[in-house]
C-alpha cells in the first residue's frame, strides 16, 4: 500500500559518485556494501543529527538500505531514504507510471477519486475528483481501503507498469455508473491541478474582487513553467487575493518554491530573506540564504488564504513558513506534516540514491522547529465528494466565506461525525517523494 512521506532535497552537482572524495574505481561494480560504506561516511560528515546517532559496526549491515535504518536518529527523522536512482530521477523530472489517481474513504466510507493528474488516461474518459470508485477488478475498493491490507491494495492495482490493465466501476456525481477499462500509462504529470478565478464580494457595497486559485500538488521540474502560467493568468484578470490549495502538496525542489512564493508576494520583497539553510557544525560552510526572487507576474498579495492536510508538507511548509514575517498567512483545513527540515541528495553509480537530512530552514525571523505542523486557523475536512473549484466543497467554502466577511463559519468542522475524521487516502505514488524538499540541482 503505497503512502507519501516527506522530504526535502539538495543535489550537490559536485557528487556524482558514491563518495564526494573517492570516486569509484573505471569498470568496477558498485556492490550493496561498497554504497553501505559510502553512506556510513556521508552520515558520519553531513547527516543533521550525527551526534545522536547510534555506535554501530557497519559491516553488520548488508547494504545502504539497512545501514540508514540503524543511524538514523528515530526521534525526529521519518524522512532520510536510500532508493533507487532511475526512479528517483524519473520522479523528480515528472516522470510517472500508473492510472495517476488518488483515492481516499469520504465520511461515509465510500472510495472515491480524491485526485486525478490531467494527463492520465482515466482523466481524458471523464474521471474526475469526488467520483466513487466501487470496483476494480471486482475488489470492492472501500472495503480494501477500509482493511488497510497492503497485499490486498497492491494486488486490487497491480504493477507499477503499462502491461497492466484494470476495470474500474465508477458511480459518476449523477449517480449513473460506469464501467472504464484503463491500461496504467508512462506520462509527466502535471503539478498545478488546477488554476481559475473566483469573483468574490468584498467591502460595504459588495464590490467584486476577482480572486486567483491555485490547486499545487507538487514543486518538480514541470512546476516551473505551470506556474508562469497560472500566474500570467491571474495577472491578466487583475487578482487581488490568491487561494492557494496545497492540501496534498508534499515538496519538491526548493528554487520551485522560493518562486511560488515569489509570485505570491511580488517584487518588492525581492533581495530579502526567503528562507535560510542551517547545517550541523561539521558542515557550517553550507549555510546559505535564498532570497525572494523578481518574477514576470508578481500577484503582490497582502494575504494568502492556504488550505492544509496532514500531506502538506516540507516545501509547502516552507512557502507558508516564509511568507508569515510578510503578509498573513490564513490557513484551512488539518494541521501540516510537520518537516522543518532538508536533504542533500547523492547520487551512486547510477544505482543508489542517498536522501539524508542535512539541514535545517528558518525564515527571516529565524523560526523553524515547527516538527509538530502548522495548525490550521480553521479545521476543515477534505470534502473529496465534490471537486477543487465546487464552492461546497468545505475547504474552499470557507476561503470563501473568510475573504468575503472577515470571519469563518461557525458550524462544526467535523462533518457528521463528532470527532474530526481525517480522510484516508491511498497514491500510486512512490512513498519517499511525499513531503519532500529538495535543492535543485
Amino acid at each position: 500500500m503505497k503512502k507519501l512521506f516527506p522530504l526535502l532535497l539538495i543535489i550537490p552537482a559536485l557528487l556524482g559518485s558514491c563518495e564526494k572524495d573517492d570516486p569509484e574505481p573505471v569498470g568496477t561494480e558498485v556492490t550493496p556494501s561498497m554504497a553501505r560504506d559510502s553512506l556510513y561516511y556521508i552520515m558520519k560528515d553531513w547527516y543533521y543529527w550525527y551526534n545522536l546517532m547510534p555506535s554501530i559496526t557497519k559491516e553488520n549491515y548488508d547494504d545502504p538500505y539497512q545501514l540508514l535504518e540503524a543511524l538514523r536518529y528515530k526521534e525526529l527523522d521519518r524522512w532520510s531514504s536510500v532508493q533507487d536512482y532511475d526512479k528517483s530521477t524519473a520522479v523528480m523530472a515528472g516522470g510517472f507510471v500508473g492510472h495517476g489517481i488518488r483515492i481516499g474513504l469520504d465520511e461515509s466510507d465510500r472510495a472515491r477519486i480524491a485526485m486525478i493528474y490531467n494527463n492520465a488516461p482515466l482523466y481524458a474518459q471523464g474521471v474526475r475528483r469526488g467520483w466513487i470508485v466501487k470496483k476494480i477488478n471486482d475488489f470492492d475498493v472501500a472495503a480494501v481501503l477500509l482493511s488497510q491490507d497492503a497485499a490486498a491494495y497492491n494486488t486490487m492495482f497491480g504493477a507499477s507498469s503499462t502491461a497492466v490493465t484494470n476495470t474500474f466501476l465508477f458511480q459518476k456525481p449523477d449517480g449513473s455508473e460506469v464501467t472504464i477499462s484503463s491500461a496504467k500509462a508512462s506520462f509527466t504529470i502535471n503539478t498545478v491541478i488546477l488554476y481559475d478565478t473566483l469573483h468574490l464580494k468584498s467591502g460595504a457595497n459588495n464590490e467584486k474582487v476577482v480572486t486567483g486559485h491555485l490547486v499545487l500538488e507538487s514543486f518538480w521540474e514541470p512546476t516551473v513553467n505551470e506556474l508562469a502560467t497560472a500566474f500570467s493568468y491571474f495577472q491578466s484578470v487583475g487578482a487581488k487575493d490568491l487561494i492557494l490549495d496545497l492540501r496534498y502538496n508534499g515538496g519538491g525542489f526548493l528554487n520551485v518554491s522560493q518562486q511560488l512564493a515569489s509570485y505570491i508576494a511580488g517584487n518588492g520583497l525581492a533581495g530579502t530573506t526567503f528562507a535560510k539553510l542551517q547545517y550541523n557544525d561539521k558542515r557550517q560552510s553550507q549555510n546559505s540564504t535564498y532570497k525572494f526572487l523578481t518574477t514576470s507576474y508578481p500577484l503582490s498579495v497582502s494575504r494568502v488564504m492556504v488550505i492544509t492536510t496532514r500531506m502538506t508538507a516540507s516545501a509547502s511548509e516552507l512557502v507558508m513558513n516564509a511568507l508569515n514575517p510578510h503578509i498573513s498567512v490564513v490557513s484551512i483545513g488539518d494541521t501540516t506534516d510537520g518537516k522543518p527540515v532538508g536533504m542533500n541528495g547523492w547520487p551512486c553509480a547510477k544505482k543508489y540514491y542517498f536522501w539524508p537530512i542535512t539541514f535545517k530552514v528558518v525564515n527571516s525571523l529565524d523560526q523553524g522547529d515547527f516538527f509538530e505542523g502548522f495548525i490550521p486557523n480553521k479545521i476543515a475536512i477534505d470534502d473529496i465528494t465534490h471537486d477543487f473549484n465546487d464552492k461546497n466543497e468545505q475547504c474552499l467554502s470557507e476561503a470563501i466565506r473568510y475573504l468575503e466577511t472577515g470571519a469563518f463559519s461557525a458550524k462544526n468542522a467535523f462533518g457528521t461525525s463528532p470527532v474530526f475524521r481525517r480522510s484516508v487516502q491511498f497514491s500510486e505514488r512512490p512513498s519517499w517523494i511525499n513531503n519532500t524538499f529538495v535543492l535543485d540541482k
